[in-house]
């Protein structure tokens, strides 16, 4: 956590009385570039958050130009930009706003979705966690967080250069390499079979085929740990839900998805805006059954089936099972009353 006056190599967040944010790391010397004209990072470095800062007139860029050719070299409508007193109010960044905007190579994970993640998946102070698949390290850094020193975070990342991108985003965000994380590369089932046995008390999973990964994430998940798993379709989530339910190892799974939509509240126009976030992803839930115990499942009827193809059946058996749903879908006594109010209905168009 950082306090006080605003140092050089910070990250730091502008924003304008019209909502526009800018994120950018100061440094001595340097500017950020907006539509407005420039910042000058030695008039932000040493002051206050909260404190409003204003982008310099065209003659001072002129100047600021000159004293540095190499900044704009081949680009001529740099200068056209050069509006100047433009202000905007300078914070740090909250982690929502620095995973938004930091450099990313991988998909990220939402801050709705993380928010979930970590309530749901219940990752508090000191817990032993496992994730699989750091991208651009979004969750990674989130985590990091939930689990402070205090406890420790274990990555599994298949590719080298996604490894790096994370580990990079938390040093600057962190302002150096968290000490309580363990960055690993590999495939997880490889790196996983090096783990200590029921040593992890959470396990995150954000990967192509996590329902191929569940047998090493029970190996090295305690008994009753939580198992939170992201999957962006619906054929994903079926396949994890029955595979869960398959292995005996696993609680009933729980699926949810979040949906997000701001605002506007000015006077007496409170309104929700014109968009939102939709569908990003599943959130698979699910806890780890002690060895040697099966996990309870709710008894189905003996008519409902569910994972039957219905174009596996053949012509007879087809009709018998429309026949079946329609009989469940409406009751003979509802299809009658339906009949009754629509026969009244129809009959009043003529009057």
């Amino acid at each position: 956590m950082r306090r006080g006056p605003l140092q050089a190599g910070e990250k730091v967040q502008f924003t304008d009385r019209k909502g526009n944010k800018i994120t950018d790391q100061l440094r001595a010397g340097q500017v950020t570039q907006t539509s407005h004209g420039i910042i000058l990072h030695d008039a932000v470095i040493g002051s206050s958050e909260g404190s409003v800062v204003t982008t310099v007139t065209a003659k001072r860029e002129d100047q600021f130009n000159r004293q540095h050719p190499e900044r704009d070299a081949n680009k001529p409508w740099k200068g056209s930009r050069a509006i100047g007193g433009w202000e905007f109010t300078v914070m740090r960044p909250r982690l929502a706003d620095y995973v938004l905007s930091m450099p990313r190579g991988a998909q990220i994970m939402y801050p709705k979705d993380i928010a979930q993640v970590i309530q749901l998946g219940d990752i508090r102070t000191g817990m032993r966690v496992l994730e699989s698949g750091a991208g651009s390290g979004a969750m990674s850094m989130n985590l990091l967080d939930a689990v402070s020193p205090e406890g420790e975070l274990t990555t599994i990342e298949l590719r080298p250069e996604f490894a790096k991108v994370a580990e990079a985003n938390a040093a600057i965000y962190f302002g150096q390499r968290p000490q309580w994380w363990d960055l690993r590369t590999g495939d997880f089932d490889s790196v996983a079979a090096g783990l200590p046995e029921h040593h992890f008390d959470r396990i995150v999973l954000d990967m192509l085929d996590p329902w191929n990964r569940l047998e090493q994430a029970w190996r090295v998940i305690a008994p009753g740990g939580v198992l939170t798993a992201y999957v962006t379709t619906t054929t994903q989530l079926s396949r994890l839900a029955e595979a869960l339910r398959e292995s005996g190892q696993w609680t009933e799974p729980m699926v949810q998805e979040t949906m997000e939509r701001s605002w506007k509240a000015q006077g007496l126009a409170v309104r929700p805006d014109h968009q939102m976030i939709g569908h990003t992803g599943f959130l698979v839930i699910a806890r780890a059954m002690a060895p040697g115990y099966e996990a309870l499942r709710k008894r189905e009827r003996p008519t409902k089936d569910t994972t039957t193809d219905i174009d596996e059946l053949s012509a007879e058996q087809r009709a018998d099972e429309l026949e079946e749903l329609e009989l469940r879908d409406i009751s003979d006594r509802k299809l009658r009353k339906v009949l009754r109010d629509l026969d009244a209905q129809v009959g009043a168009l003529g009057q």
